[in-house]
């Protein structure tokens, strides 16, 4: 729990405050003072009796009571110096700006411990350590500049890394965002970005908060409370994006299944935002790209007007906003003619509509009146306006402000030229507005802001199922792979179909269970992990014969115990499977089957349990979907059963979580039904 002193204190001190303002110690003191706080602020240093203009205590323990404290002294002497300030002056908010803690070594960790032990005990807050400190509104508890114009209509951000948050600050400042807090939690030792957050979303108004969080995360420990709260702090009309770093393949390990090799940590990463609503991005600067779309109006649909002065980039943007799933619809008819006539000889209004070089802030402003009030396909307008310095541009960015205070529609200015028209930026942002320097950067954003889906519903259906035969098949299993009868018995149990099949070691009775399962057939060993690679499987098996001559083949291939026979069925072959992750529990896959999975790899990913439309929307991403929606005569698959057999494997990990890894691979599916031809199952209790 986040300590009210900590967001709101009445008094802080500096341990560590001194006259060098090029140390944190002293700067930090400096941004105190110039930030206006309100409260009483104090000073420890051990060698001056005044910092600053402020009068200094020799010890911590000459010092009245105290609500924050922000350390900047060297990290040995933080145990001790937390625990008179924790147990004698009443202290309950924490900023320890030092490092030298468990980002460095053992003996770090263990003061680390020691400090957050002592915290915890009087039920105080700590940021860091191994951070840049905190802003609100409250105070400047930073030792870095500048500082960002706060304001509560601007974003809050929190970040794993101080000087990415100062990066992000940075750039954003220049793009005219504004800045409502900012939460530098360092090495997180109690309180981490999901804490935050949680905070946020607990002391939510309406009338109040900031609508807006950007988060940079280097490490999610607790996937649930992130999701938890960051899912409803967007149901409550907030907009969240992220950029989760160290997601590369580097560490993952080699596995034994086709979910295993898949389903990497970041996989799972990818799935929790998804399932919460949160923009995922890549870089600081597309972070920043989103946010200050988010500061915009929202487009309440995917057409866009582009407007401009010059036509490569809005060619850039036209393909961008495209090939992103966006469309930049044709503009015809009386109304476009009218505008037409509104403009210079050559001019064109098809969209991208391109006013010239020459073109005037009058013109554009009759260009974004009508895309407001005559064109009915346009949702929001995206205008590019550079300058090659012959001219000032201060009546366009005038003409630009006075619009987007008056369309009903989205308006979002892109100045290529930041440096040629500086002072006319200078004046746009300096009038509370936001703008892009790149249109190829904005066109990506607002695609990847479009493909976001909502959050998922925090309660849900889940399907019925035989919930006590799962737990008898599982707790009777033993760790490892699972038997062809036990993977039936949970398949059956879950209300997955299956086809019919059986598995035996003996001649006769595999010719008897053909007989009974009918012509024609599939037959594969049991054992070997890739069946067909050993040439262990055979199609069209059609009578008797070639059932007794195979077996007695396939019984000899290495490592294989058993024969399976299953009925042969016809259908596109796809696939779904499961994992689980120790953080972030069960992870759910789909994509297509057999050996489209080994070398497309296209596969999307979800976190257990999942809703029918969560399984639909997974499906609907695939790059195969075509198809599964059946192209050029093919018959298409099943959506909606393919959909139900998803969610299923989802409620199923949540009942036994002592699935470590399933394939179910391939599953095959037709307009009628997905039927599951091959699975493996492994226990790991």
């Amino acid at each position: 729990m986040i300590a009210k002193q900590l967001i709101e204190p009445k008094s802080i001190v500096v341990v560590g405050g001194s006259d060098d303002i090029h140390k944190p110690g002293g700067t930090v003191l400096r941004n105190l003072q110039d930030g206006n706080f309100k409260g009483s602020l104090y000073v420890v240093n051990p060698k001056m009796d005044e910092v600053q203009g402020i009068k200094a205590y020799r010890d911590v323990k000459d010092l009245p009571e105290v609500d924050c404290a922000i350390l900047a002294i060297a990290a040995k002497f933080c145990p001790s110096t937390v625990e008179v300030l924790a147990k004698q002056k009443n202290t309950k908010a924490f900023i320890i700006l030092s490092a030298g803690f468990h980002e460095e070594n053992e003996e770090g960790a263990k003061l680390e411990r020691q400090i957050v032990e002592t915290i915890n005990s009087v039920g105080g807050s700590l940021i860091g350590p191994n951070c840049i400190g905190v802003l609100t509104n409250h105070y400047s508890g930073v030792f870095t500049s500048p500082i960002p114009e706060l304001n509560p209509q601007g974003v809050d951000l929190i970040s794993g890394s101080g000087a990415t948050a100062l990066f992000i600050m940075d750039s954003g400042m220049q793009k005219g965002i504004k800045f409502n807090s900012m939460y530098s939690v360092g090495n997180s030792a109690q309180l981490g970005v999901e804490e935050i957050l949680e905070y946020m979303d607990e002391s939510f108004d309406p009338k109040t908060s900031s609508r807006v969080k950007l988060l940079y995360v280097e490490s999610i420990e607790k996937p649930e409370k992130l999701l938890k709260h960051a899912s409803s702090l967007i149901r409550k009309g907030c907009r969240i994006a992220a950029v989760k770093s160290g997601g590369s393949a580097a560490g993952s390990r080699a596995a034994s299944s086709h979910t295993g090799a898949l389903a990497s940590s970041d996989v799972a990463v990818e799935a929790l935002f998804r399932k919460a609503g949160i923009v995922r991005c890549n870089g600081r600067d597309e972070l920043m790209t989103v946010a200050g779309i988010f500061m915009h109006p929202e487009m309440k649909g995917r057409n866009m007007a582009v407007v401009t002065h010059a036509g490569g980039p809005a060619v850039m943007l036209t393909d961008a906003l495209s090939n992103g799933g966006m469309d930049v619809p044709h503009i015809e008819g009386e109304k476009a003619q009218e505008l037409l006539g509104k403009l210079f000889a050559g001019s064109s209004v098809g969209n991208p509509i391109d006013f010239l070089a020459t073109g005037t802030a009058e013109q554009l402003g009759y260009i974004l009146d009508a895309c407001d009030r005559d064109f009915d396909n346009i949702d929001g307008m995206a205008v590019i306006f550079g300058s090659p310095g012959l001219f000032p541009v201060f009546d366009v960015y005038n003409v630009l402000d006075e619009k987007m205070k008056t369309s009903k529609k989205p308006i979002f200015p892109i100045f290529p030229s930041s440096k040629i028209v500086k002072d006319e930026i200078a004046e746009f942002v300096s009038k509370g507005r936001v703008y892009f320097p790149d249109e190829v950067l904005f066109g990506n954003a607002l695609c990847k802001i479009y493909k976001t889906p909502a959050p998922q519903p925090e309660h849900f259906e889940m399907p019925d199922m035989d919930v006590k035969k799962i737990r008898e098949v599982v707790d009777n299993a033993q760790n490892g792979y699972l038997s062809p009868d036990e993977i039936h018995a949970l398949l059956d149990a879950a209300g997955v179909a299956r086809a019919k099949e059986g598995v035996s070691d003996n001649e006769e009775e595999i010719v008897k269970m053909a007989k009974e399962i009918g012509f024609p057939l599939v037959m594969k060993v049991v054992g070997p992990i890739h069946k067909s690679d050993v040439g262990g499987v055979v199609l069209n098996v059609s009578d008797e014969e070639t059932v007794r001559r195979e077996f007695n083949r396939m019984m000899q291939i290495k490592d294989t115990y058993a024969i399976m026979l299953a009925q042969q069925l016809s259908g596109t072959q796809v696939f779904i499977g499961a994992k689980r992750d120790d953080k972030f529990g069960h992870m759910v896959l789909c994509g297509l089957g057999g050996i489209f999975i080994e070398v497309l790899k296209d596969v999307k990913a979800g976190l257990a349990p999942m809703s029918k439309d969560e399984a639909h929307g997974m499906i609907k991403e695939l790059k195969s979907y075509k198809i599964i929606q059946g192209v050029r005569g093919q018959e298409p698959v099943n959506e909606d059963k393919f959909a139900e057999a998803v969610m299923r494997i989802s409620a199923l990990v949540k009942v036994a979580p002592e699935i470590f890894e399933m394939d179910l691979n391939p599953l095959l599916g037709n307009k009628d039904n997905v039927v599951a031809v091959d699975a493996r199952i492994r226990i790991e209790k």
